[in-house]
């Protein structure tokens, strides 16, 4: 909401008493509305939130528990307690507008055994669900599974209390729970929920042994209710000198009241039995007539040994009961708590009954000075800071209060340090920062804000900072400000930053002094930073700008600067002194204007001037006088101020309940009736009226305001005595407070008038209808908060200024009229603004458009009772309602009946208003007799005549001759359609024969001349290094690896390897150990074929020196795969990717064919890549789809080409720095295509230039212009410029060389652009190249001769373009396919040797006698698992990019390539795929090629295992200090510690792996270890 202000008229006169509250509100301006503090929202109203030491904040909301970071700006993890993806609420709660403490699903939430030597840290939740829930969970993520778990721990009812403590007592040092809960609640419909068991109804505490399996059922102890009690509600529960404690107060959750006084129930911390030690009550009533007997929320000051409770006193079901006393912070010392808490109890059955008859439960009293009442509390946080107590507040409304207690625990006035916009109520428990004490967790409805714990920065001077006695804040040297100790920089140096300890006479301050009687010196007191540079100082007359004096000083001496007295100094004015050390100064203006005017002490020393004790007389500071005499300190005129400072007031006399006042006993009764209004803005209000009697006859009356107990009162002066009973104050601006009034005549007792609320200013949220007519009247409603403080409603018109309206507002809702605007322009926006004192605030705007407009009614009856009214109106903008509309229907000699309103409907041409008249009896001449209807809407009254509807007689005669007339037209038409029709179909059947016939020639002919100018020399093929190589085939869909593994490894220290990762390492390098983690993994549901591929490829990084390793390991895995009864069809093993073996095969063969695939297949790959893209850019390329004339795959194949020819171009390349060599030819003729883009032609020239030089241009693509030279004229040749076509529906036809009528022999020049180029442009739907928009496909737009071309595109005629590519590539093809089942040297790659081998082996072990069986799996291992992959992806191999068009046709060959290792026979027919149709004749002849590839690899001599382990070595020692293996071991153990209760309950039931489960645990505890360290 913008804020507007106006300057204020003149406040009337005050009264000459001190006002602290007004001098505190302006210091505190305004307190930080949180504009930057993180807020973390949350899905539902948070019922709970705990910080641990280390592992974040824990929010839990409906049934969903968060974990977040310290900054709550991220969240860590989340646990869904319900469903998952699941936060909402089970059952609604329906809470009341303040919850009580507790109401939610969540019921504990307790970060222990956080720092404990022997464990982690653990998180305790409690939970409705499940009767009551109980978890353990580990605090560093929610999401794994529970360690222990119990029901019935907690309360299950939603609206039940529950508060625990968990604590480490007994010989064990085991850890227990003490917890209280609401176990039963007496509402009839949550009783069948939940029910606990008989035994257990009546349970109010129990102790349980939070250790073992899993909580136990049965209490080690528990405290049961006495016999006839009603429900008790818990707030808290803590520790304190050996006992645990639980606050609580007796409530009856059906009436929603308190039945008894708080109290505080006390049991042994023990770790065996349940001792109850006794209660007492706690009494906080003072303030309030019927005490307080509500618990609000709860805080033990340990290191004070005091707790801090809220009370309320009950508030009624509105909260119209509430009061300035309803709620009060009390303050209890613990020892006076455990003294009094007696054996005896009222509430609880205990083993020894020591109750005498009668006995009443003794109250104990709160620590009195520390007691502040106020309105509305809901929250407190204390602690001590710097010896000082500090205690936090938060309110009902939204705010966050810092009381600060004096050495007496006694209160200060509460500083507000935080207020929420919204003003949503404070959650009843504050959470500190457990890392830094500067923050506080603030939680209100849906929210959590991380707030700081003071507003250092307010305070402008140290002395400010010092006095303000805030223990946060202090001040820094350095930055010269008030701050917290952690935002002084350096923190190395203590003495930079001064607490408020140290007081304010340590801050640094000028002195002026008399050091003789003929020497001034000027000097600095206080603490000075400590600085390494020289110290300066200069004295320099203002007026003149002179310097009157200049000191320098060594770094450890503070500077002095003396004058001399001299007679022209007497005339210095002002003088300005400043002491500096670097960067650091401090300076002080003295002001001596009129010093001899003074004749008072008090007066002189007041100013800069300087008192003359034996002269009594006011001084120039550098006139002579004894140094004795010479005065400048106040304490020095003590007497003199004494006898005149005013006698201090109370603030007037006491507060009375009374509603009558006298002044003199028999003389004059004053009697107060009311006060209005009962609530103002913080803005306050300046007439504020009470009524009452005999006003006229006090001559002194003031209004006395008092909120909370511990700030000063404020008193007012009556402003207007307007008569005898009434009278007239203006009360001053306050902060958000409700305040107790009364009122004081001639200084007599103080007349009680009620509360009086200081709320916010008014907030909007919703102004509806947000759209009204032009003629006014309409009802607006405008939605939002503290409506009830509005002075006017203002409507702000850009030419008739701010218009006054009249409103009826309540608290959420304003309702008014909207003005007539009628006369000025047809459509407005208007300003809605809200009047609150002289400010204005913006609430949204008000648009209004032209008067609906009504084109006819229709009178019809219903029966003879009831007539309906249809009225039609013009679609509009408009949401009329049933209040903003008025009808009614005239029918005979000027009578008139009201037609009720029912409802509107909208239609696609008009809106109807359907209105009914009922309870008439002659329906039927109304109609016949009804004229017209009468419309108000507001202020505009519109009369609508009734439609006139033919007589039946006038259709008889007039129907039948239109219909002779139409069907004759019809006929006509129709006979001259059809021949037009016939012509034209003639005329398109001619031209589609005439192209079909073209366009098969023309295929014909290119198929049996066309030549590709394949080039044979294409410089150094781009390979990429090994590194990238591999982590392009072993993360193909995981980009975000790639980082990790490429960092520079070559200096890295092998042995800097930790302790942890060597362990592992040692590990995975346990074969038994190795495959029985694969093979556990595998099993787990949840692991999935990513997670497979993942870890697969990170034990390839993990292993990558270690290959003989890694092969045994795949052997292994490969023969338990045979032996999977999923493969009892063994000709389906390795066919697809759904194991760990299956990547780890692919990776294998990845690694072991590298230097293969370099050596022998690379150059043809490359070869293949580079031919195929040059015959793709010989035809036509549409730059938008990608399409092309010329292509291998028929989805990409563009068949709506135009016709193309080829355009020559004269190339001029300007001389650029970036290529000034001689050598360089920079006169190119370039072949184009009159259809490509600029963008096209560019690419073309950059590859013509490349292809001539043998070098790059040197400049990017999209730094370079082109420009046609046309005789002495330059035209730049852009994509897309003011000469581009614009089509029908709008889209826009990018520039080709044609559309610049470029001809052969044209000189382009290539320029360098100077600036603002883009780097790749994308077209987006709003661009055409060569495929036009349906709209555009009738016509081209270049002339009518090419009309009805692009409609006869027929795709097949253009399937030879498809040949036409194949016999392009075949030789290329060919020669590739060669190279990769050729055998060089005859002999096979060892891999491939060694695994076909391999493969042979395992079928005669196995008895598989099928030829087909081996020959499925190995091309199933080699060419499907690798060489397909690879044929795919050129990407993988080179260093190019790879366009969806190119990825269309190498998915054409690979597919080929499958097709001749196949041993079935493919039948195609006529209509199979073009995809498989196209190589068909190809694949029988590659097939017999494959089988004697196959043969001639098994019929070379075996490898033995030492030319194997051998080259597998070699290969290892390649590829040391490639990867980073410690990442890839890291990523390993993060599965294997997901998933470490079933690897470890399958090592303990394998034999023989005893010891790698000792191993295992290590490695856990070291990486355990390793995670703690990182924290500390």
């Amino acid at each position: 909401m913008e804020v507007s202000r106006r300057k204020a008229p003149p406040r009337p006169p005050r009264p000459a008493a001190p006002l602290p509250l007004l001098a505190y509100l302006l210091a505190l301006a305004a307190p930080s509305r949180g504009a930057d503090e993180p807020v973390w929202r949350s899905e539902q109203a948070i019922g709970a939130i705990a910080a641990s030491r280390a592992d974040g904040v824990f929010v839990a909301s409906g049934s969903c528990l968060d974990q977040l970071d310290y900054s709550l700006e991220h969240r860590l993890s989340r646990l869904y307690r319900d469903q998952a993806g699941n936060c909402t609420e089970p059952v609604s709660l329906a809470p009341p507008a303040r919850p009580r403490p507790g109401s939610s699903f969540s019921k504990l939430l307790l970060p222990y055994s956080e720092g404990a030597a022997d464990l982690q840290g653990l998180l305790l939740t409690g939970w409705t669900f499940d009767r009551g829930a109980c978890e353990v969970r580990l605090l560093g993520n929610l999401s794994h599974s529970s360690l222990r778990n119990g029901t019935e721990v907690v309360s299950c009812h939603p609206q039940g209390s529950t508060a625990g403590v968990v604590y480490r007592a007994g010989d064990q040092n085991r850890w227990y729970l003490a917890v209280a809960a609401t176990y039963v609640l007496p509402e009839p419909e949550t009783a069948s929920r939940c029910n606990p068991a008989a035994s257990d109804r009546d349970t109010a505490i129990a102790l349980k042994d939070t250790e073992g399996r899993s909580l136990a059922t049965e209490e080690l102890g528990r405290l049961k209710l006495r016999g006839g009690a009603g429900s008790l509600h818990f707030v808290d529960a803590f520790l304190w000198n050996g006992s645990v404690y639980f606050p609580y107060y007796p409530y009856n959750y059906t009436s929603g009241a308190a039945t008894g006084w708080p109290s505080m129930v006390r049991i042994a911390q023990s770790a065996k039995v349940l001792q109850f030690q006794g209660q007492a009550a706690l009494d906080c009533g003072h303030g309030h007539p019927d005490g307080r007997r509500l618990l609000l929320s709860s805080s033990l000051v340990e290191a004070l040994g005091v707790w801090a409770g809220v009370f309320s006193a009950a508030t009624g079901e509105g909260q119209e009961k509430r009061s300035p006393a309803t709620t009060a912070l009390c303050l209890f010392r613990m020892s006076e708590i455990q003294e009094r808490a007696k054996s005896c109890s009222w509430d609880f059955q205990t083993a020894e009954q020591n109750c005498k008859e009668g006995e009443q439960p003794e109250r104990v009293q709160p620590i009195a000075s520390s007691t502040l009442i106020h309105s509305d509390l809901t929250s407190v946080y204390g602690t001590v800071v710097m010896n000082r107590t500090v205690l936090f507040l938060g309110t009902g409304d939204g705010q966050l209060l810092k009381v600060i207690l004096g050495e007496n625990l006694t209160s200060n006035c509460p500083e507000v340090i935080y207020e929420i916009k919204e003003e949503t109520p404070v959650f009843y428990k504050l959470v500190p920062h457990p890392k830094k004490n500067i923050y506080i967790y603030l939680t209100a409805g849906k929210e959590v804000r991380r707030i700081r714990v003071a507003n250092c920065s307010k305070h402008k001077s140290c002395t400010e900072c010092l006095t303000a006695t805030d223990p946060h804040c202090g001040w820094c040297h350095s930055l010269q400000r008030c701050t917290f100790k952690e935002d002084c920089v350096p923190l190395d140096n203590y003495e930079n930053w001064l607490d408020i300890s140290s007081g304010a006479k340590k801050c640094p301050q000028i002195n002026l002094f008399r050091s003789s009687e003929d020497k001034t010196t000027v000097t600095v007191v206080g603490s000075l930073p400590p600085r390494r540079s020289e110290w300066k100082c200069v004295v320099k007359n203002l007026d003149t700008g002179r310097e009157l004096c200049k000191g320098r000083s060594p770094p450890g001496r503070v500077c002095t600067c003396n004058m001399l007295t001299r007679a022209t100094y007497k005339d210095v004015l002002a003088v300005n002194v400043t002491f500096s050390s670097g960067s650091w100064n401090l300076s002080k203006r003295f002001n001596f204007t009129n010093c001899s005017s003074f004749r008072e002490c008090p007066a002189c020393i007041g100013t800069d001037c300087a008192w003359c004790k034996s002269e009594r007389k006011c001084i120039h500071p550098f006139t002579a006088c004894d140094p004795s005499d010479y005065k400048t300190n106040q304490e020095h005129c003590q007497v003199a101020v004494e006898k005149r400072a005013p006698s201090k007031t109370a603030g007037g006399g006491r507060f009375t309940e009374n509603r009558s006042s006298r002044a003199n006993p028999g003389l004059q009764v004053f009697y107060i009736k009311s006060i209005e209004p009962r609530k103002i803005s913080t803005l306050g209000k300046s007439n504020v009226i009470v009524t009452g009697a005999n006003f006229s006859q006090a001559s002194n009356i003031t209004m006395i305001l008092k909120g909370t107990s511990t700030c000063d009162k404020d008193v007012i002066q009556v402003s207007h005595v307007l008569n005898d009973t009434h009278m007239k104050f203006s009360l001053p601006s306050s902060r958000k407070e409700m305040k107790d009034v009364c009122i004081q005549f001639d200084g007599g007792n103080c007349t009680s008038v009620g509360p009086l609320s200081y709320i916010a200013l008014p907030h909007c949220s919703l102004i509806y209808p947000a759209t009204t007519w032009i003629s006014g009247g309409q009802n607006i409603t405008i939605l939002g908060r503290n409506f009830d403080v509005i002075d006017n409603l203002i409507i702000s018109h850009e030419l008739k200024g701010n218009i006054n309206v009249s409103e009826y507002c309540m608290a959420t809702s304003c309702r008014f009229s909207a003005p007539s605007f009628k006369g000025s322009k047809a459509r407005a926006n208007v300003t809605v603004k809200l009047r609150v004192q002289e400010t204005y605030l913006d609430c949204g705007s008000l648009q209004y458009l032209e008067d609906p407009r009504f084109t006819g009614c229709r009178v019809e009856p219903e029966g003879d009772t009831e007539l309906e009214v249809k009225i039609q109106k013009e679609n509009d903008d408009f949401n009329i309602s049933k209040t903003d509309i008025e009808i009614t229907l005239f029918h005979g000699e000027n009578k008139q009946l009201n037609c009720s309103f029912e409802n509107i409907t909208r239609n696609q041409d008009l809106t109807i208003i359907l209105c009914k008249i009922k309870g008439i009896t002659n329906a039927n001449s109304i109609d016949t007799s009804s004229k017209k209807v009468r419309v108000k809407l507001g202020n505009l009254e519109l009369y609508v005549e009734q439609e006139t509807v033919p007589t039946t007689w006038y259709f008889l005669i007039v129907l039948p001759v239109l219909l002779v007339i139409v069907i004759f037209a019809a006929v006509g038409v129709t006979r001259h359609k059809s021949k037009e029709l016939s012509r034209k179909q003639s005329q398109q059947l001619e031209l589609l024969e005439s192209e079909l016939r073209k366009e098969i020639r023309d295929g014909f002919a290119e198929l049996q001349m066309d030549k590709l100018d394949v080039v044979d020399s294409f410089g150094t093929v781009p390979f990429l290094d090994y590194k990238h190589f591999a982590l392009r085939t072993f993360f193909p869909e995981s980009g975000g690896f790639t980082h990790i593994f490429t960092e520079d490894m070559h200096n890295r220290d092998a042995n800097d390897k930790n302790e942890s990762l060597t362990a592992l390492d040692a590990l995975i390098c346990n074969k038994s150990f190795l495959v029985t983690v694969i093979h556990t993994l595998e099993k787990q549901k949840n692991f999935s074929v990513k997670d497979r591929c993942l870890f697969a490829s990170f034990l390839t990084i993990a292993l990558q020196t270690k290959l003989v390793y890694l092969t045994s390991i795949l052997e292994v895995l490969t023969r338990d795969l045979m032996e999977q009864s999923s493969n009892m069809q063994p000709k389906l093993m390795l066919r697809r990717t759904e194991s760990v073996v299956e990547k780890l095969l692919t990776n294998w063969m990845s690694v072991c064919l590298s230097g293969f695939l370099r050596e022998t297949v690379g150059e043809p790959f490359y070869l293949l890549v580079t031919t195929l893209n040059q015959k793709i850019n010989k035809g036509p390329v549409d730059v938008i789809t990608c399409k092309a004339l010329y292509t291998l795959n028929e989805d990409w194949l563009l068949w709506q080409v135009p016709e193309f020819s080829t355009v020559a171009l004269n190339v001029v390349f300007e001389k650029i720095p970036e290529n000034e060599s001689a050598d360089v030819c920079r006169n190119i003729s370039v072949n184009v295509l009159d259809c490509d883009t600029i963008g096209q032609a560019k690419e073309k020239i950059f590859q013509a230039f490349l292809s001539k030089n043998g070098s790059p241009y040197g400049l990017q693509l999209n730094e370079i212009g082109l420009e046609l030279q046309v005789g002495t004229r330059q035209k730049e040749l852009l994509d897309i410029d003011s000469s581009s076509v614009i089509l029908e529906d709008g889209i826009t036809k990018l520039n080709t060389i044609g559309h610049y009528e470029i001809s052969n022999g044209s000189t382009i020049k290539v320029f360098k652009k100077i600036a603002n180029f883009t780097t790749d442009v994308e077209y987006s739907e709003d661009h055409c190249h060569l495929i036009l928009p349906d709209s555009e496909a009738f016509q081209d737009v270049q002339g009518k001769r090419h009309r009805g071309k692009h409609k006869f595109k027929v795709k097949e005629m253009y399937l030879t373009k498809l040949l036409s590519t194949k016999v392009a590539i075949h030789s290329v093809l060919e020669k590739l396919f060669r190279s990769i089942w050729s055998l060089p040297n005859s002999r096979a790659p060892f891999a491939i040797k060694y695994f076909f081998d391999f493969l042979d082996a395992q079928a005669e072990n196995k008895k598989i006698t099928d030829p087909d069986v081996v020959h499925i799996w190995k091309t199933n291992s080699l060419p499907l698992r690798f060489w397909v992959n690879i044929l795919k992806n050129p990407q993988f191999v080179f260093d190019i990019k790879k366009t969806p068009h190119i990825d269309g046709c190498l998915s054409v060959i690979a597919q080929a390539f499958m097709d001749a290792f196949s041993l079935t026979e493919q039948q195609l027919g006529k209509e199979a795929p073009t995809n498989k149709l196209l190589y068909a004749k190809d694949i029988p002849t590659y097939k017999e090629e494959v089988k004697s590839y196959y043969k001639a690899i098994r019929d070379l001599p075996p490898l033995s295992s030492s030319e194997m382990e051998e080259f597998l070595t070699q290969e290892s020692k390649k590829h040391e200090n490639e990867f980073n293996e410690e990442v890839a071991l890291t990523e390993i153990y993060k599965y294997i510690v997901k998933y470490f209760d079933e690897i470890l309950n399958k090592l303990e039931r394998e034999r023989g792996l005893e010891e790698a489960q000792k191993q295992l645990l290590h490695v856990k505890v070291l990486f355990d270890e390793k995670k703690k360290c990182k924290w500390m």
